[in-house]
This record gives structure tokens, C-alpha cells and sequence, in this order.
């Protein structure tokens, strides 16, 4: 998706457009009880080099700038994308036949870094204690684009061996050239504080289903 910034921001007839500032890869585990209900969902996020550094450099950590953190310093860092505002749905929208799954804010939040990047997990509770898993899907997106998710981390399910995972990548071509069109339909003087910037971050999102048959 990297490239995606790129292009956008080479095409625009505005100086600004909504992209992405913020790189992600994600990776999802559903953990499914002997039921075949999902009960948790636990995710990991794999922050790019650029924002890990500076957050690192933000923190004090990493000193001597191996890409290693030292156990205290892994306890400082944990949590610092686990404070989330009210309402804030974790950039991650669940469905079962189309209805909402409510999920828990982060629960057992943990970082480190993996090869100078900041990676953390987070495992987030269905409300209600679970929900069927026969027809679940999961998308890992920011609305406004500026957080690009990749989901390049693995993806697995904790539960019945007979479930079974389908991903769905979207059509960037297609939604490109959608966006090319709108792009086009605009003019130097178009104000973004007074119009409505397209939220087009869903549309750029994998897509992934979950398949438990019930026992």
C-alpha cells in the first residue's frame, strides 16, 4: 500500500487529500471455544520503520539504537497504543451475518520490536462472552486513511481444526480508478474544511472470513 501514497498525492489537483502517514501490518487470531464460538480475537500490529523511530526516539528508548529493547524497556513502551478514546472501535470492524460483533477495548497489551520496528498485540473480548463463528468477517481499517493496515502478519484461529479462513484483498484497481475519477472532478479552489474528504479507507481493506461449522 506504500506506493498507494504515491500515487494519490502525485495526482491530486488539491494540496492535500487524505492518504495514509502511518503503515501498519496486521495480523489477526480467533480464538474459538469447542462450541464454535468466537470468544477473543487477539491482534498484532507491526508499525513502520519511520513512525517506530520516532516514537522510540519520543520515549527515550532504544539508546544505543540496536533495534533491541531491554525488558524494562518493553514494559515502558507496552500500552502506549492501548489507551483509546471513547468510541473508538480499534480499527477493526467485525461482523456475523452481516450484524456488528461489539468487541472489548485492548486487553493484555504488549510491545516490543522486531528488527528496529515497533510491534505490539492486544487481545480484544467479544461482549456478551462470544458469538457464533459460521459466518464471521473481519476488516482491519482506518475510515480516514490516515493509518494504512496491511494484513501481511499471519492470520490464524485458536479452536476447532475443521474451521476455516477465506481472504478477500479489494479491487485496488477499481477503487484507483473511482478515486482517480473524483479527483478529477476537482478544481484548485476546492476547500476541505468546508467539504467532506471521502472515507475511503474500507475501501482499500482486506477482507477476512471465519467459518466454524457448530458442534
Amino acid at each position: 500500500m506504500r506506493w498507494l501514497t504515491a500515487l494519490l498525492t502525485c495526482c491530486l489537483p488539491i494540496p492535500v487529500l487524505a492518504h495514509p502517514h502511518v503503515f501498519i501490518d496486521t495480523g489477526l487470531e480467533f480464538i474459538v471455544d469447542d462450541a464454535g464460538q468466537l470468544t477473543h480475537i487477539r491482534v498484532s500490529w507491526a508499525y513502520d520503520e519511520l513512525f517506530s523511530l520516532l516514537t522510540l526516539e519520543d520515549m527515550k528508548l532504544d539508546q544505543d539504537f540496536d533495534g533491541i529493547l531491554t525488558d524494562a524497556e518493553e514494559r515502558f513502551l507496552t500500552g502506549f497504543d492501548a489507551e483509546w478514546i471513547e468510541g473508538y472501535n480499534g480499527d477493526l470492524v467485525v461482523t456475523a451475518g452481516g450484524a456488528p460483533v461489539l468487541l472489548s477495548g485492548p486487553l493484555e497489551p504488549h510491545a516490543t520490536t522486531e528488527d528496529g520496528r515497533i510491534v505490539t498485540t492486544h487481545l480484544r473480548a467479544v461482549e456478551g462472552g462470544s458469538v457464533p463463528a459460521n459466518a464471521l468477517a473481519a476488516k482491519a481499517f482506518d475510515e480516514t486513511y490516515y493509518t494504512a493496515y496491511e494484513v501481511t502478519r499471519p492470520v490464524t484461529v485458536s479452536g476447532p481444526s475443521s474451521c476455516q479462513l477465506d481472504r478477500l484483498d479489494p479491487d485496488i484497481d477499481g477503487q484507483l480508478a473511482q478515486m482517480q475519477a473524483f479527483l478529477l472532478t476537482l478544481d484548485a479552489d476546492y476547500d476541505l474544511e468546508e467539504n467532506d474528504i471521502p472515507l475511503v479507507g474500507e475501501d482499500f481493506a482486506t477482507e477476512i472470513r471465519l467459518s466454524c461449522p457448530d458442534t
